[in-house]
């Protein structure tokens, strides 16, 4: 599977800073390999770095540490514009990364999510964990 254009759901990229050694750290360094783009849009970015530095947080990593990993993605990352479309996902805050994923032209999302993988593949996009979409690149 051509994996080049990737949006990659909140929760994997939270586990992905906080477990060094686990399979969505595994999915961000094999997107670097790749020389993968990741896709966010604005809403996306601004969830994700709300939820990373979140006090109950501090405990596993470092508020430096949170902050440079933010830093890395954004330099390997392509943003595109949404305008909050209703794309029918069970959990109305997960067309975010739906519509991301539409307007980055995304070769996949990858997520832990149930809400979004039971829509797989939503408009030819495949909705895998990390631990697929390792088995596929």
């Amino acid at each position: 599977m051509k994996a080049e254009r990737v949006v990659l759901d909140t929760n994997v990229l939270i586990s992905a800073a906080l477990q060094p050694n686990g399979s969505p750290r595994a999915v961000v360094e094999t997107l670097r390999a790749v020389r993968g783009v990741l896709l966010f849009s604005d809403e996306t970015f601004d969830e994700l770095q709300t939820r990373l530095h979140r006090a109950k947080f501090d405990k596993y990593v470092s508020h430096n540490s949170r902050s440079i990993f933010l830093a890395q993605l954004e330099t390997v990352s392509e943003w595109v514009s949404i305008i909050g479309a209703k794309l029918g996902c069970r959990d109305p805050d997960d067309d975010k990364l739906l519509e991301t994923a539409l307007m980055g032209e995304a070769d996949c999302i990858v997520t832990g999510d149930q809400d979004l993988q039971v829509m797989s593949p939503f408009l030819h996009i495949p909705i895998l964990s990390p631990t697929e979409f390792l088995a596929h690149t």
